[in-house]
């Protein structure tokens, strides 16, 4: 088995996931077998009850763990079927240290963080190397090489690369070659520095992935070469993406360097076949469509609260040779200003998941709107409870109607807490989640759009749909097109007399990737192009 190590330094946000993601779809398409892990040295247990603003959405996988967005990309860009094996936290290094330690087994040592902490890091490699059974295991380390948290990790992948010889194991590290304007010149002094504090560590990285806004010419790679004791060859550019981050994979294709990987690792394989990935792009960089839809949310201004929603759009703009422009509609702005300003003109709109009180009536008047104006809609988790209520209010005419997460004496609690619920006390790692069967009901538009009778879905919420009402939403036109198969939660709900009006209590989006875009969201595309082009 193989073993790739990707590090980061200079700054955060440079792309480390998304450079892993892309050789893990090079890696696959040369045949072998790819699992990726991330490891974040940061000391909560998940990022489960992490403010969207600290840390970006929350990533859920079938198995139930809330885990980092970079395991999106690992799941949209390769085949691996991720579970809570591949994300490791510096909380659950230290929890597993101390439980042990606890419990005895570490006969009476001292214990410290070498060699405790760093075998307990080096245990989780070994678990998911035993699960996976894959040729290539690439493994992620989260922030950036010099930061404290991250010194146990880094020596534990020292170790771990000595452990299992020279030939199998490869150290990347994504590093930054800023353009200083003023110069007119890039400046290699940075990368420079960071290899060097990596060397202090003991990892001597054998190719330098270098992030640029301008191209990476020839006398910067030689010097780069010769100051961090790499192969010029081995100093990839990765240049920012002109027009969507599925360029990525092609990008380092070019650059070789899935050959300098393969070659370092002395693993004979074919070239990468990227057609297929190549005409999934083309449709996403020049379509034969165009549509404008709006996403309401509260996390508006940051990109990375919503990726998996914004890259399954993409998806199924792809699907429907269809370029999706998105606009974003702050919910609050909605209750200041109205829908009609901020939503007029849209073709679809699109409600995310979310928590708090914060902008729900916002995006209650969103859901209004797009009923009354029969606009494509699409509610995920929260978006399809914020459809209810609007319903419940104006059709039902419950002009109280509500959620008890939100109005806990609310006289009609549409949304209400799950009966298991009711009793949790801790907030981690305690909603409904993962992957859950879904009855599908026979001739609804869900059933038609997924092809099928039964789904798997992820879940992460505390809050359903009130059975108590449905048969007086049923009367009033809408219907309950998914269920789980004991027939006691609502799964989905739809409203047949509109052209495109579908909420799911779970998450499709974290079941999207380029090459097989989500039923729900293809076809919210699909109805959104048709109104578009209609008028």
């Amino acid at each position: 088995m193989k073993y790739i190590f990707v590090t980061g330094g200079v700054v955060s946000s440079l792309g480390k996931g998304l450079t892993a993601a892309s050789l893990g779809t090079l890696l696959e398409n040369r045949g072998l077998k790819v699992a990726l892990q991330k490891f974040d040295p940061y000391l909560n247990v998940d990022p489960g009850t992490m403010n969207p603003y600290q840390h970006g959405e929350v990533y859920v996988l079938d198995d139930g763990a809330e885990t980092d967005l970079d395991l999106g990309h690992y799941e949209r860009f390769t085949n691996c079927k991720l579970t809570r094996l591949n994300n490791l936290t510096s909380g659950q290094v230290y929890q597993a240290v101390l439980n042990n330690e606890r419990d005895g087994k570490y006969l009476g040592k001292t214990v410290q963080v070498i060699p405790h902490v760093t075998n307990e890091i080096q245990n989780r490699i070994h678990l998911l190397a035993e699960q996976s059974k894959a040729d290539v295991i690439i493994t992620e380390i989260g922030g950036t090489t010099g930061d404290i948290e991250g010194l146990p990790f880094l020596e534990a992948i020292r170790e771990f690369a000595l452990e299992v010889g020279p030939h199998n194991a490869l150290f990347v590290h994504v590093t930054y070659v800023p353009f200083i304007k003023a110069a007119g010149e890039l400046k290699t002094k940075p990368t420079q520095q960071s290899v060097a504090k990596l060397r202090e560590i003991g990892i001597a990285p054998h190719i330098l992935v270098c992030r640029c806004e301008k191209p990476l010419e020839k006398e910067l790679r030689q010097k780069i070469s010769m100051f961090c004791n790499v192969p010029v060859e081995a100093v990839i550019e990765e240049r920012d993406v002109e027009h969507s981050i599925y360029e990525v994979p092609l990008m380092l294709q070019r650059e070789r360097m899935d050959d300098l990987v393969c070659n370092q690792l002395h693993l004979d394989v074919p070239a990468a076949n990227m057609a297929h990935w190549q005409e999934v792009l083309r449709k996403i960089i020049a379509p034969q469509h165009q549509v404008r839809i709006g996403v309401v949310g509260k996390y508006i201004e940051l990109q990375d609260a919503y990726k998996s929603v914004y890259e399954a759009i993409i998806h199924a703009g792809a699907a429907n040779d269809c370029g999706v422009e998105t606009q974003k509609v702050d919910a609050e702005a909605i209750e200041r200003e109205g829908a009609a300003k901020l939503l007029d003109g849209l073709a679809g709109i699109l409600v995310p998941g979310g928590f708090g009180e914060r902008g729900i009536e916002g995006k209650i008047e969103a859901a209004r709107y797009s009923r009354e104006k029969k606009i494509p809609y699409l509610g995920l988790c929260l978006g399809m409870q914020i459809a209810t209520i609007e319903f419940a209010r104006n059709v039902l005419k419950l002009p109280k109607a509500h959620s008890t997460e939100f109005d806990p004496n609310t006289p009609h609690p549409v949304i209400a807490m799950l009966d298991e619920q009711t009793r949790v006390t801790k907030k981690g790692g305690t909603m409904r989640l993962g992957a859950q069967p879904c009855q599908l009901v026979v001739g609804t538009r869900t059933a038609r759009l997924y092809g099928a009778f039964v789904v798997n879905e992820r879940h992460r919420h505390r809050y359903e749909f009130n059975n108590t009402y449905r048969e007086r939403f049923t009367k009033a036109g809408m219907a309950f097109s998914g269920f789980t198969p004991d027939g006691k939660l609502v799964e989905i709900i739809e409203l047949p007399e509109h052209p495109f009006f579908i909420g799911s209590q779970f998450h499709p989006e974290f079941h999207s990737k380029p090459h097989q875009p989500h039923p729900l969201f293809r076809g919210f595309i699909s109805a959104a192009r048709a109104r578009g082009e209609k008028k």
